[in-house]
């Protein structure tokens, strides 16, 4: 099995070639494979699908949707393919397929890929390449399309030369692991080495089919060669060294007679004419004929997975050391091509916002159509995100020219490829009054999240702009689509909504409140009205710098959507303003650097449904509707990681997914039931909403005036009752969050619901509860000071480790904006000494040549954002750098960290130096060589500039969803909750059908669709079926999250159980080892998650006796349960089991009867003596007594008779498979329960019953009993 992913996943930049055939995206079927090619930047913000915000529109009925499924699934077909002297073959296709698609399965396979110039013809007819199939007439199952070769043209040679340039070195292959684990995983160990994260195969050798492949200098062709139809020429050195310079003409290749000095076109002798370049080469090269034909075999060997291209590009933060091979087609499309792709399509450029818009205004009545609408969506995004984020690199990197090229650096702006670059600073002191700078870094990923959550509202009519903010090099970039026309006027004329200067004057609109009105429900934003510069009241749905502006195109477009969401009061000093005791006793409101602080969604949706909850007294709930079930529910977290929920098997219908939802429902009909004559009951629903601080007087409908507290905005008199109302509502929000979220997250980390093991995981878990990191040292506060704060531990690790990187990434990107390009090695590797090295006297090595020639460099200094021949970078030192991280921790965080140096924080928190190079690294985009560091030298500093290998962007963007197949997933989901694994088998499976048409075959929800289709194969006893889907999740985990991502390590785990009970036992084990190794790298050894990888591998070992290894890792697993979890749990009673049957299997009798003893008394205390698991207990300590007196009777008989003692052999067995692999399901959470047939039957006929009276709607008081089916399920706990 392979732990690595090759040149592609490894996300060393892709040569642009390859990008460049691999830009256009292509969804085809090769037997169940969905492909989507196509690379861009890459975040985990993801947006909340539509359907949740309750569109009508986007969420039919269940039933009908599975109708509809069934429809489009049998539409697929098959269609043969024959190309010129091969067999004919079968291909798999789908109606809303293009020709085009087929042309990439084609390109892509190994037979047929060396062609360069082909049509495909039906019956002699050639067919259109953005043709859908099913508007072929004629084709149909079965179908014949003739592959016909057509005269070459240059751009066909482009692409073919870049995939032959593909073909001519191969990447790493992986070397297989011993089965011993290595001595840097075992339990104990300190070390922890980078070079495993990666593995080489030292005895691989490269594969090379040719030297040079390059265009040759006497390209183009003179225009008497181009009547004779040349092309183009290219220059060859084939492996046996033998110089060719070959002609491409309209009828093929074939060699000419020029040299390197002398140019003469005409053939060479022997004059040999091939279509392909392939065949030509052949010819004329036994060493590519062989090598050629061998690395096609390989590349069919290689998983499919390996190959895709994920929509949104990943960047390791580790990448071995490649040689940099000449590549002339890499070298001119570095320098010429925009977007590789798109410049070959009519128009050139592609117009980015009308892609955008047209791609939303798409039909979505039914299925068919709305697969149709989120494919594009998600296309076009996931095209612009890529644009985007190379538009932006360009930018920093000096090669775009400014649209304002005579003001200062950091004013300019910028377009590129339809475009429009801004950079994070204050520009004309437009913020001044909010923060400056502060305020420009915070508000580009405000309005992205305001444009995420009016994107997933989707209403008809109101667009925003596509949007993507880049940080990359220490700049923050934002990236936008243009509005048609925006640029021929001024910003005065166009604004005919809201407010271009916060507040000071303001305009409405009868259309855009109208539009607006529609999203205010889900957003929960009140409808307001403020004073503009005459004192003249206006109506706004929105916030104040909201603007809307119609564009040439006639679309009502708003943007500037940075304050969507209320102001934190918590970070948002108001003179004569209290803040709630519970703010106030701990310490708020705190003074923060912008006065953009403001509430995540997720925290709005959990205020208002708690609301309502606590609020509504007993008598109320026959009485008052809600408004809040439109159920905007952002996906948490870990669902946005997953594609679902945290732990596949525990979703639930997307209803209940909104805790308050369901009492809602039952107030709403029953106030429809009553039509609310009733004076009394009018009289309670008045009162209760005033309770919650609804803005309705007859149902519970709690929204926010965005603009409160907004400084300049000014609201007519008549609302200072209602302004008030919302000013003490904006204090409770913020209080809720403090008193009631912050605990509730240290809650759920205590009893291990929630399970973060690195810096991004515990960010979503927080982001989840709609906590803002901003309240970091809040939350590492409530757990210092929590009673157990032992079995917190890792938490309060994991957040210190993510303090302290997120301090150092605030600093890095002051300190990068000072540091010249020709400097970026030696800075980036300057700044990480400081920062990890234990070496004192860190000394930056200035380039020579800006120690030589200040001259060059002052010329050189309005070229780059912040450019010019400052070296003051190259003066920091380490305590200078943690003397600025323990102020930046006090002043962002309020937080004291105490740190003089990374020693000391290292011993006072127990940290790891290779988990804060890995967290820093990935926030700030930074990729180093990967070899072993040592850290802890005090002679020499850790890194050189030679390890910095590149700086990656960091990308935030919005994630279109899949709906209609997240709606699927769900409702699978539910299912198998239910009990119905069948039924919940093929919802998912559907689902996943669904997201490979719309994201293609690589998406993170499409991994989550994977892992919960492996479980319940598994549990369905469907093992071979089990291992295939999780080791597609496994190799999807690592393409699109990361080698080292903690849902990775997750997938292993899952991966190893079904390799054990296939019987893999080696395989099984290597996994596991794996697992444990990309742990102890992502966040160490002590982490309650690591009890059960050690269970794992204490299990197996003990399978394949090796007594001594399995005690190891089982008494670790042991000691960690008891630290995590209490010495009294149930899990600790587990453990001492599985130690007490190792110590069995050695014989070791009186050390197992210690282990079960402690077992045994666990068990007994917890669950009483008449509990199944007591009883086991208390059978296997008889047994162990037996098994302990029979051998002291034998080593007495010994002792007496020596050698002529007469013994009975002692019984000692090594464990059955069968028991390891029980023991492996229990810990996994998975419990088989026998049944007999009687009880099937019962059972079958119980849930028929409940089956029926749910469909009579007679089942709402009895939901508290739900069917008893539970332990038959995983639980992931």
């Amino acid at each position: 099995l392979r732990f690595e992913t090759d040149e592609a996943s490894q996300n060393m930049p892709a040569l642009a070639g390859i990008s460049s055939l691999c830009r256009l995206i292509q969804f085809r079927h090769r037997g169940d494979t969905a492909v989507m090619n196509g690379d861009a930047g890459h975040d985990q913000a993801e947006e909340a699908d539509s359907k949740q915000y309750g569109n009508a529109d986007a969420d039919p009925a269940e039933d009908a949707n599975e109708q509809e499924v069934i429809v489009i699934q049998d539409t697929g077909f098959t269609v043969k393919i024959q190309a010129p002297g091969t067999e004919p073959f079968d291909l798999q296709v789908s109606p809303q397929e293009m020709v085009q698609e087929i042309h990439q399965v084609l390109m892509d396979r190994e037979d047929t890929c060396h062609r360069t110039c082909f049509s495909l013809q039906l019956d002699g007819n050639v067919l259109d390449n953005f043709a859908e199939l099913k508007s072929i007439e004629g084709l149909q199952e079965g179908s014949l399309l003739k592959v016909v070769e057509e005269p070459g043209s240059i751009r066909c040679l482009k692409w073919f030369l870049v995939d032959t340039g593909k073909h001519k070195k191969k990447g790493n292959e992986l070397e297989q692991i011993d089965c011993t684990p290595p001595e840097h995983i075992l339990p104990g160990s300190k070390e922890r080495p980078l070079v495993p994260l990666q593995p080489q195969n030292k005895d691989w050798k490269p594969m090379q089919c040719l030297k040079v492949l390059t265009m040759s200098g006497w390209n183009p062709p003179p225009g008497n060669r181009k009547m004779h139809g040349d092309l183009m020429y290219l220059y060859i050195v084939t492996v046996e060294d033998r110089h060719v310079s070959i002609t491409a003409s309209t009828r093929g290749f074939y060699l000419n007679q020029s040299t390197t000095y002398v140019f003469n076109p005409k053939p060479a002798n022997p004059s040999i004419l091939s279509h392909s370049l392939v065949e030509l080469l052949s010819q004329i090269s036994a060493a590519f004929k062989k090598n050629f034909t061998a690395l096609q075999k390989k590349r069919v060997q290689r998983n499919p997975f390996e190959r895709i291209a994920t929509p949104f590009q990943v960047y390791s933060w580790t990448a071995p050391q490649i040689d940099h091979a000449m590549d002339c087609v890499r070298a001119e499309d570095a320098y010429t091509s925009r977007l590789g792709y798109e410049e070959h399509i009519p128009g050139q450029t592609r117009d980015w916002n009308e892609e955008l818009q047209t791609t939303r205004e798409l039909s979505r009545k039914n299925l068919p159509e709305r697969l149709l609408r989120e494919r594009a969506i998600f296309k076009v995004h996931s095209d612009f995100a890529g644009a985007a984020t190379r538009g932006a690199m360009a930018v920093i990197d000096g090669n775009v020219m400014a649209i304002n090229p005579g003001e200062e650096t950091r004013m300019q702006m910028f377009i590129w490829n339809n475009i429009f670059f801004s950079l994070g600073f204050d520009v004309r002191d437009h913020y001044r009054e909010l923060g400056g700078d502060a305020a420009a870094h915070a508000a580009p990923t405000n309005d992205l999240n305001g444009v995420r959550a009016y994107s997933a509202v989707d209403v008809e009519g109101l667009y925003t702009l596509g949007t993507v903010v880049v940080d990359y090099r220490g700049y923050r970039v934002t990236a936008q689509s243009i509005i048609p026309g925006i640029l021929e006027r001024e910003q005065e004329q166009s604004v005919i909504y809201g407010s271009i200067d916060f507040g000071k004057t303001v305009v409405s609109h009868p259309k855009y409140l109208e539009l607006l009105e529609k999203t205010s429900r889900p957003l929960k934003v009140q409808h307001h009205a403020v004073l503009n510069e005459k004192d003249t009241s206006v109506e706004l749905c929105s916030s104040v710098e909201c603007k809307g502006i119609i564009g040439n195109d006639g679309r009502h477009y708003i943007l500037d959507l940075l304050r969507t969401f209320p102001p934190d009061l918590n970070y948002l000093p108001v003179e004569g303003e209290e803040l709630a005791p519970e703010s106030q006793k701990l310490g708020f409101p705190c003074q923060h650097r912008h006065r953009l602080a403001c509430l995540r969604q997720e925290l709005i949706e959990a205020f208002v449904e708690h609301r309502f909850v606590p609020e509504a007294p007993a008598d109320l709930k026959s009485a008052v509707p809600t408004a809040n079930t439109s159920g905007t529910h952002e996906p948490s977290a870990a669902e946005r990681q997953n594609g679902g929920c945290d732990s596949p098997l525990e979703g639930k219908e997307a209803d209940e997914n909104i805790p308050g939802l369901a009492q809602a429902k039952e107030l709403a009909e029953s106030l429809a039931a009553e039509d609310g004559s009733d004076p009394k009951s009018r009289e309670m629903v008045l009162n209760a909403c005033k309770a919650v601080g609804s803005i309705s007087n007859t149902s519970f409908d709690i929204r926010f005036n965005p603009d409160i507290f907004s400084p300049g905005v000014r609201f007519p008199d008549d609302s200072t009752e209602d302004i008030q109302k919302q000013k003490q509502l904006l204090k409770d929000a913020a209080a809720f969050l403090v008193s009631f979220q912050a605990p509730s997250f240290v809650k759920d980390c205590l009893d291990h619901s929630s399970l973060p093991m690195d810096g991004a995981t515990m960010t979503e878990a927080l982001h989840q509860r709609g906590i803002n990191m901003r309240y970091l040292g809040t939350v590492l506060e409530f757990v210092d000071n929590m009673p157990a704060k032992a079995q917190l531990e890792h938490i309060y690790r994991i957040g210190i480790s993510e303090l302290i990187t997120r301090c150092a990434k605030h600093i890095f990107k002051t300190y990068l904006q000072g540091v010249e390009l020709s400097a970026l090695s030696a800075a980036v590797s300057h700044f990480l000494n400081c920062l990890l090295s234990s070496f004192p006297d860190a000394v930056a090595h200035l380039p020579a040549d800006e120690l030589v020639s200040r001259r060059k460099s002052r010329k050189r200094r309005n070229r780059v954002p912040g450019g010019g021949d400052n070296t003051a970078w190259a003066s920091l030192t380490p305590s200078e750098l943690w003397k600025n991280i323990n102020s930046e921790a006090q002043s962002y965080y309020h937080s004291n960290l105490q740190c003089e140096s990374v020693d000391q924080a290292v011993e006072k928190y127990g940290l790891q130096k290779i988990t804060l190079l890995r967290e820093i690294s990935i926030k700030t985009g930074i990729q180093i060589l990967i070899k072993e560091y040592n850290f802890d030298s005090r002679h020499k500093p850790a890194f050189t500039e030679e390890d910095i290998l590149n700086i990656f962007p960091v990308v935030k963007h919005v994630n279109p969803k899949a709906s209609d197949a997240f709606h699927f997933f769900q409702s699978g989901q539910a299912k198998v909750q239910q009990g119905f694994l069948k039924e919940g088998c093929e919802l998912i499976n559907e689902a996943l059908n669904l997201f490979n048409n719309v994201y293609g075959a690589m998406h993170v929800e499409i991994c989550a669709c994977l892992r919960l289709l492996a479980r319940l194969n598994y549990i369905m006893g469907d093992h071979p079926e089990a291992l295939s889907n999780q080791q597609k999740a496994v190799l999807m985990s690592e393409r699109v999250l990361g080698i080292e991502h903690p849902n990775t390590v997750q997938e292993y785990m899952h991966l190893a159980l079904y390799c054990f009970a296939n019987g893999q036992l080696s395989t099984a084990l290597k996994l596991l080892y794996r697992a444990r190794y990309l742990m102890l790298v992502v966040c160490g050894e002590d982490h309650p998650e690591m009890a059960l990888l050690d269970s794992n591998i204490g299990l197996v070992l003990h399978g394949v006796m090796e007594y001594d290894l399995s005690l190891r890792f089982l008494e670790n697993a042991l000691a960690n349960n008891s630290k995590y979890h209490g010495p009294r749990s149930l899990k600790v009673a587990l453990s001492h089991h599985l130690v007490a049957r190792v110590y069995e299997s050695k014989a070791e009798f009186r050390s197992a009867l210690q282990h079960e003893k402690e077992g045994y008394t666990i068990y007994k205390n917890q669950v009483g003596e008449a509990h199944e698991k007591t009883k086991e207990s208390s059978e296997y300590l008889k047994y162990l007594t037996q098994q302990a007196v029979a051998l002291q009777r034998t080593m007495n008989e010994i002792y007496k008779n020596g050698s002529n003692a007469s013994i009975m052999p002692l019984k000692f067995t090594a464990p059955s498979m069968a028991s390891v692999l029980e023991q492996l399901n229990i810990i996994n959470g998975i419990i088989f329960i026998p049944l007999s047939q009687k009880d099937l039957e019962n059972l079958k006929a119980e849930v028929q019953r409940r089956q029926l009276m749910q469909d009579s709607g007679k089942i709402e008081e009895q939901q508290g009993g739900q069917l008893e089916l539970d332990d038959k399920l995983p639980v992931d706990d």
